[in-house]
């Protein structure tokens, strides 16, 4: 696995990295402790040194158990989390990215974690309560003290980031983007160049969409986020299954899978991404990384983007409250 940097401040990560989030919620049944924490260690042996998590996952017991995984290597991997919520009843209960909330959080997932510093710091959601010179100057501060090494950003709009910037250097803003969600292209990724930040795509196989396994047929767990997804209905699937054809059969020509083109692809765009596909089977894990090795070439790139510039996706990427939340 080769490495990549985010940002200036010289975060240096796997090419690829793994998003936790799935290990305990939004996905159908969370998984057990045990295998939680095998499926990680499984990405570690297999050279990922990039892990993404957050309080609000679980609540809390995603850092746990990425903590429990990563203790045994923990100077060998950095690990991602994020402030920005109150959480009442075990539940997200609003936005909050004041300074002395910044700082609690920052302390209890520095426990949860099994460590003493947090490399990459993410603001969850832009808190439109707080201004963002004041996150920023928080974080510095954190980063003054030792106990964060990077500072992060996710799903902000553009004058959030500058701003942000200006007060304390973002290493990486972490958004959508995929074959499936090319909005960051517009004007997220010009400025990021421009100021030398990082930038690391969730979600880089559409939640699962661009796999090929996932048709308008399939039936989610009562649990799983994507029942309340407008692009995951029943007839917006029928609908959006045309691009996954295509992928598949390109796929096939390049002898790889969907998913693997899908993430190549996005390695391709800029030196600079990160994706953070998540997992919880080892295959699944196998084949993602695979995508590391494989080279698309300049028309290789050019039909991809011919053949999803003539295929319209249909339905939105969050319910609209959520997406109210992004691009602050």
């Amino acid at each position: 696995m080769q490495n990549r940097t985010l940002g200036r401040t010289g975060l240096e990560v796997s090419a690829l990295g793994f998003g936790c989030m799935g290990i305990s919620q939004s996905y159908g049944r969370p998984s057990s402790r045990e295998d939680g924490i095998a499926i990680i260690r499984a990405a570690v042996d297999r050279g990922v040194t990039f892990f993404d998590t957050a309080e609000v996952y679980g609540p809390y017991t995603n850092e746990d158990v990425v903590g429990e995984a990563l203790e045994p290597v923990r100077d060998h991997v950095a690990i991602a989390t994020k402030f920005g919520w109150n959480i009442a009843q075990n539940k997200m209960a609003g936005l909050n990215s004041r300074p002395s909330q910044i700082r609690a959080v920052a302390d209890a997932s520095l426990k949860r974690l099994r460590t003493d510093r947090i490399d990459l710091f993410y603001q969850h959601r832009v808190d439109p309560d707080v201004p963002i010179e004041d996150v920023a100057g928080t974080v510095r501060d954190l980063i003054r003290d030792g106990k964060v090494k990077h500072f992060g950003l996710s799903e902000a709009g553009v004058q959030t980031i500058r701003r942000a910037h200006a007060v304390q250097p973002v290493a990486a803003l972490q958004s959508e983007y995929s074959l499936w969600w090319r909005e960051p292209e517009r004007e997220i990724l010009p400025p990021l160049e421009e100021l030398g930040i990082g930038f690391v795509p969730f979600s880089p196989l559409g939640k699962g969409f661009l796999t090929g396994t996932i048709d308008d047929k399939t039936t989610f767990e009562p649990t799983d986020f994507r029942n309340v997804v407008p692009r995951f209905t029943e007839e917006n699937r029928r609908a959006n299954v045309a691009f996954v054809e295509w992928l598949k059969t390109f796929a096939a020509r390049k002898n790889a899978t969907p998913a693997q083109i899908a993430l190549a692809w996005l390695l391709a765009q800029k030196p600079w991404i990160v994706p953070i596909p998540g997992t919880t089977k080892r295959h699944r894990l196998d084949e993602n990384l695979g995508a590391a090795n494989i080279q698309l070439t300049v028309e290789d790139l050019g039909e991809i983007d011919r053949a999803a510039s003539q295929i319209e996706v249909h339905g939105a990427r969050y319910p609209e409250a959520l997406l109210k939340m992004v691009g602050r």
